[in-house]
């Protein structure tokens, strides 16, 4: 598998479960019984036995769906306690778990001990999201809103939004109880990590939450949120038309415009016709949900257009409903880019564009901070550990306020600069608080955005580099240095520096094919994460051109 040019999790998982079994026969009994281990259980009990009693359950039933399982569906902590009892049966299955998670943990503060004596700090990240069929979900279920899906409204990364299929966290019950399970995650981190980074911080104030049956995320909406009123929207200039703008608008002009030469397919197929060149959707395929069961197992590019075709018919809507106070609406994302929109009056564009404009950038922003200043405070308070937000996407005003009375570092990528109206950010006019890097793992690296954007490579070779003339196709090594000792030599208190961005400096290391350096694509949620560096540690070690050059441009920006 080391000769595999990417990963392959199946078979890597496979293949260290069948070492650890082994490894766990042969020395898990006496390493059970030590005081390492019996210390460690004493201070994780409240969580280890829950977790592999989940593991052993998902192992014995097939699936980590909890819902499915024929016996313990239900969490119930007795039930649990006596089927991880050393008498029980299940004990061995369990205490294989429990020896797993002792040797991470003491691998892991291990290496953590060795950094911090070599002056290294490490940074922990805390995800946004948890899986509706995880041991979090079916031990306190209470904390989440399992019926909801939780994803991104549409930006750079994807325009049709994010569907992350997390459930939504039900705030008010976490309250209740000083956010008690983030507090626990927190201080876990703590004890391995020196700094954190929050995953989605924009999560904390709001949440983009989408509808059960919707596969994109244009129907969501923000949880919590101010809906509008009819009358508030009315108070724009905008005539409310419940049905015209709450329904899929469906006509020949829009099929014309979605499917061309098989709109009549389209028609007798997918839809029912309502006279006067207007249709709706047959029941069976009237949301996404349903859509994407009709088209289970048909993956050509044929199919893949006219599924997608059918997911925007279903968003072609104005307003959105919402789900606690049907009589108030939510103007859909990104609706000025679709069919609906364009059949409006020049007026009504007007009205619907201004409502828009202060609904999503001005509507909310005192409530949000609000929320944010309910959840952060006891979060950040909760370690020492030196906090820093990813708050990138649809940012909300108010989010500096509250990063910067929080005293949180933002995250700064010049391709994605935060002032209205820039190209690119200035990287001297990074604010101290901050963390700089030129890519996260959901964007393509320095090298992969340069190639599949010509037009934006000019402008930041002419007017960021300073270059004249025409910006090569590939970018140089010569010039990746460049951008790397830009970012290194900005104000930010970090600055972090991927490991494809640092071997882009050297063009007989760098891996041959950029495709293949890029981690995650957003817009496709099943994604598989499968980069990997295609040097081993012997052979960077003994790279001593690059070692050099590394080692000088961190001496040189101040950074060692």
């Amino acid at each position: 598998m080391n000769a595999l040019p990417q990963v392959d999790y199946e078979a890597v998982s496979a293949l260290k479960q069948e070492y650890l079994h082994a490894v766990f026969r042969r020395e898990g009994k006496e390493m059970l019984s030590s005081e390492r281990f019996t210390a460690f259980f004493k201070r994780n009990e409240d969580w280890l036995v829950p977790y592999a009693a989940f593991c052993v359950l998902r192992d014995r039933f097939g699936t980590a769906d909890f819902h499915a399982w024929p016996e313990y569906a239900e969490y119930r902590t007795e039930d649990i306690r006596a089927f991880c009892r050393p008498s029980a049966p299940a004990y061995e299955d369990v205490s294989y778990y429990y020896y797993v998670q002792f040797c991470l943990h003491e691998q892991l503060l291990a290496a953590s001990d060795y950094a911090r004596a070599k002056g290294i700090i490490l940074k922990g990240d805390i995800p946004i999201g948890i899986s509706r069929n995880s041991v979090e979900a079916w031990v306190e279920p209470y904390y989440f809103n399992l019926d909801g899906q939780a994803g991104a409204p549409p930006d750079d990364f994807s325009v049709n939004g994010q569907n992350w299929g997390f459930p939504t966290y039900n705030w008010e019950v976490m309250l209740e109880d000083g956010c008690s399970w983030w507090v626990r995650r927190f201080r876990k981190m703590a004890e391995y990590f020196n700094a954190y980074r929050i995953d989605h911080v924009l999560g904390f104030f709001r949440i983009w939450e989408i509808p059960s049956d919707s596969v994109h995320g244009l129907l969501g909406h923000f949880s919590p949120s101010l809906p509008m009123s009819v009358e508030e929207i009315e108070g724009y200039g905008l005539r409310f038309r419940k049905n015209y703008f709450t329904h899929p608008n469906i006509s020949d002009w829009v099929l014309d415009k979605l499917f061309g030469e098989r709109a009549e397919e389209v028609k007798a197929v997918y839809l029912d016709a309502l006279g006067m060149d207007w249709y709706a959707l047959k029941p069976e395929y009237d949301t996404q949900r349903k859509v994407e069961a009709a088209f289970a197992g048909k993956s050509s590019a044929e199919d893949a257009a006219l599924r997608e075709g059918l997911y925007a018919l279903i968003s072609n809507v104005l307003f959105i409903p919402d789900p606690k106070q049907p009589d108030k609406y939510h103007p859909r994302i990104s609706a000025r880019c679709d069919y609906l929109y364009q059949t409006l009056s020049e007026e009504e564009k007007r009205a619907f564009d201004a409502l828009y404009e202060d609904y999503y950038y001005h509507r909310h922003n005192e409530f949000w901070y609000g929320q944010a200043m309910r959840k952060l405070p006891v979060l950040v308070e909760a370690t020492q550990m030196l906090v820093c937000a990813e708050d990138l996407g649809m940012v909300p005003e108010c989010v500096p306020w509250v990063m910067d009375d929080l005293r949180i570092l933002t995250l700064e990528i010049q391709t994605m600069p935060k002032k209205f109206g820039l190209k690119f950010g200035r990287l001297e006019e990074n604010p101290y608080r901050s963390v700089a890097t030129i890519f996260t793992h959901d964007m393509p690296t320095l090298r992969g955005w340069w190639e599949e954007d010509a037009v934006r490579a000019q402008q930041y070779f002419n007017e960021v580099l300073q270059k004249d003339g025409e910006a090569p196709a590939s970018i140089p090594g010569w010039l990746c240095e460049e951008v790397v000792a830009r970012h290194l030599y900005s104000p930010s208190m970090l600055c972090l520096i991927s490991w494809q961005d640092w071997m882009s400096i050297d063009e007989r290391l760098r891996y041959p094919d950029v495709d293949f350096e890029r981690i995650n694509v957003p817009s496709n949620p099943r994604n598989y994460w499968h980069y990997r560096m295609h040097l081993t540690i012997e052979e960077l070690m003994g790279c001593d051109d690059l070692n050099r050059k590394i080692r000088m441009l961190i001496t040189h920006s101040g950074r060692d």
